[in-house]
């Protein structure tokens, strides 16, 4: 599925990260990850949900802190409205990366909607309601702390809004596809420190990693992420996957990241090192949008 200049992208997108220092209005700017998926007219690259995947594989593998999965979805959002003169307005800031957009799900636009994705630092708020899509007012909106301090989250009191477009209830889908790419690469992430620990780990005189019961273990988590990475990428292609992809994703991440901590020994419970932080992210984003549960029963409807 996945081209040379997928590859390429990757490449210059981990490489980029790999500094430690990156912005996330560098990432923007030089490399253009805000606007992948936004149309030439407005300042994109005119590409698809496909590369703005591979990207954020990258950043969930890192826990970078930026906000690439919500310019993702509000690009969406936006797109999906059908407004040319809103898109017009908003969509090359949000490319540019000046203009921080997020989405949040309400039944109404006078309700007080916890744990929004960027939601206390976003200048556009787009509420998806089941009258429509709307850009939503408010005057009060809280940070919300979280164990896991790579994602930022926020309470947000709605006041009103103004509609942009209809209903789009496959923005949702768009959501945890997007939601899924993070995941696969946090997964793949805690595989590769996994492995990397077990072949410089010595008990006993060798190896951890020659030991036949962590070989099938690890072997079990490729198989996993594999499978995870699988169909996170299908569901791109066939968003009514998204559901299947959401679970299995977040069901991969939680166990992967759990048993990094278990193979990694005493070392894993530290502050220091970083397999809490994916432990964190596991437990966190698989109820971004929406419970596992829900997943679960759209999936059921459908069969």
């Amino acid at each position: 599925m996945l081209s040379a200049e997928h590859e390429d992208l990757r490449d210059a997108v981990r490489a980029m990260l790999s500094r430690g220092n990156a912005s996330w209005s560098g990432l923007c700017q030089q490399i253009g990850v805000a606007g992948l998926a936004v149309p030439e007219e407005y300042g994109g690259a005119g590409a698809t949900l496909l590369e703005a995947h591979v990207v954020l594989e990258e950043t969930g593998r890192v826990l970078a802190p930026v906000p690439m999965l919500s310019a993702t979805v509000a690009a969406h959002a936006l797109l999906l409205s059908g407004d040319k003169s809103v898109c017009a307005d908003l969509l090359p800031g949000i490319v540019e990366g000046t203009t921080i957009a997020t989405v949040m799900w309400a039944d109404s636009l006078t309700e007080t909607v916890r744990y929004v994705l960027d939601g206390d630092t976003a200048d556009v708020l787009i509420v998806s309601t089941p009258d429509g899509l709307f850009l939503g007012d408010s005057r009060h909106r809280v940070h919300t702390p979280t164990m896991d301090e790579s994602r930022r989250l926020a309470t947000v009191r709605l006041s009103g809004g103004t509609r942009i477009g209809p209903p789009a209830p496959q923005l949702r889908d768009i959501a945890l596809v997007a939601q899924t790419a993070e995941q696969v690469g946090a997964a793949q992430q805690c595989l590769d420190m996994t492995v990397e620990y077990t072949k410089t780990r010595v008990q006993f005189g060798r190896p951890i990693g020659s030991f036949q019961a962590l070989k099938h273990r690890m072997a079990d988590m490729h198989v996993l992420v594999e499978t995870a990475r699988s169909i996170s990428y299908a569901a791109v292609e066939k968003l009514d996957l998204a559901a299947a992809a959401a679970v299995s994703c977040g069901e991969t991440l939680s166990f992967v990241a759990g048993e990094m901590i278990q193979l990694h020994g005493g070392i894993a419970i530290t502050w220091e090192h970083d397999a809490h932080r994916y432990f964190k992210r596991a437990h966190n984003s698989v109820h971004l949008f929406g419970q596992p549960h829900e997943h679960v029963a759209r999936m059921s409807r459908t069969i």
